[in-house]
């Protein structure tokens, strides 16, 4: 569906169920991302799969590499809200290889574009545990601000962390 010079986004279909399995029981993909760390049955990742793709509120894109038919990751917009013109976006790199080599800078690239330049999106925001410092280095850089935090959110090995909120706006993303 969109394209960069290394990257394809294409719609998730049930098809791909197996692959987003794998990545939902990792612990170590999970860990930056869930607030959760439960296993799910394939069966349970099935039904989330269709629930997300029959959804009028979210879209979601898987991630795959130009050069081979290899998936790498999703990236969602959920929560969209047209009146009021905002979405909440998701991202996870579950192949873990494909880690800190600019592969999601490129796929937040092209859901921001779509979601300023076709959806006309006022604000697309986000949330972050407040150790994943990659993550949050990754959003600074396309131009994601942050609005707050929701401290001692999350407990994770052994210590309390916050949630930091972050959004990024049409107006501020066009003119960058």
């Amino acid at each position: 569906m969109f394209s960069s010079k290394r990257i394809n986004l294409r719609k998730v279909n049930e098809g791909d169920a197996d692959i987003y399995h794998k990545w939902r029981n990792n612990p170590v993909v999970m860990e930056n991302t869930s607030p959760s760390l439960d296993v799910y049955t394939l069966e349970e990742t099935e039904e989330f799969i269709r629930v997300i793709t029959g959804s009028g509120d979210s879209k979601c894109y898987m991630i795959e590499l130009n050069d081979q038919d290899k998936s790498i990751g999703i990236v969602s917009l959920i929560n969209i809200d047209y009146k009021n013109r905002n979405a909440e976006c998701i991202i996870d790199i579950g192949e873990k290889d494909y880690w800190s080599n600019g592969y999601g800078r490129e796929a937040m690239g092209l859901v921001l574009n779509y979601s300023f330049l076709e959806m006309n999106l006022h604000k697309v925001y986000l949330r972050v545990f407040s150790f994943n410092h990659r993550a949050i280095k990754l959003y600074e850089k396309v131009g994601f601000v942050k609005e707050g935090e929701h401290k001692d959110h999350l407990f994770r090995n052994g210590q309390w962390h916050g949630v930091t909120s972050m959004a990024i706006f049409q107006e501020g993303y066009l003119k960058g």
